[in-house]
């Protein structure tokens, strides 16, 4: 199933009345584009959501031994710099920029882009609007990030002012001068 994307352009929903419609409707997973489209994300498969969960865990392992920042997961929307709402399946702020926002950003939908991210392509999932949310996250300070798709066995590495390498399965990625010291070794999907 793929995502539904409602243009909400001339309909003027603010950034309190986004965050309300997704309490409200906690069953369902929102995000909201740089130019206002609404995306509602379908629900992942069993193996697409034990992969994000063996993702979330690698970099939680690797946090929880350095203390270098917070680590967050799909349920996490961040309110991008330049306006979007997302929700990266896996997601790091340095603790120096998370200890910056105050405890009311840190509990509501934090404003921040996350320094790191990983967005895991679902066999339903269409590869445009991911590559195209990477871009995203890259436009709103984003440090590094990975889109990896299994369906095509390759990861997309994504940094600024650059364009994405790509690296076949299987692979090691390397968390660069972002994570430090973080390597992830990626088998064929």
């Amino acid at each position: 199933m793929n995502p539904v994307v409602l243009n909400l352009e001339n309909v003027g929903l603010t950034d309190a009345q986004f965050e309300r419609l997704c309490q409200v409707n906690r069953d369902v997973q929102l995000e909201r584009t740089a130019k206002g489209e609404l995306v509602i994300i379908p629900p992942v498969g069993g193996v697409s959501g034990n992969q994000e969960a063996d993702l979330i865990a690698e970099v939680a392992i690797w946090n929880r031994q350095t203390q270098q920042g917070k680590v967050f997961s799909s349920s996490t929307i961040f309110r991008l710099p330049n306006g979007g709402d997302r929700s990266p399946d896996v997601a790091w702020v340095t603790l120096e920029r998370w200890s910056a926002l105050t405890p009311e950003q840190q509990e509501a939908f934090p404003p921040i882009s996350p320094d790191f991210v990983i967005e895991l392509r679902s066999k339903t999932d269409p590869l445009p609007p991911l590559q195209a949310k990477m871009q995203e996250y890259l436009n709103s300070g984003l440090q590094l990030g990975w889109l990896i798709d299994p369906q095509q066995q390759q990861a997309e590495i994504y940094r600024p002012n650059t364009q994405p390498e790509i690296q076949k399965l299987p692979s090691r990625l390397s968390g660069e001068e972002v994570l430090t010291g973080f390597l992830l070794d990626l088998p064929l999907f």
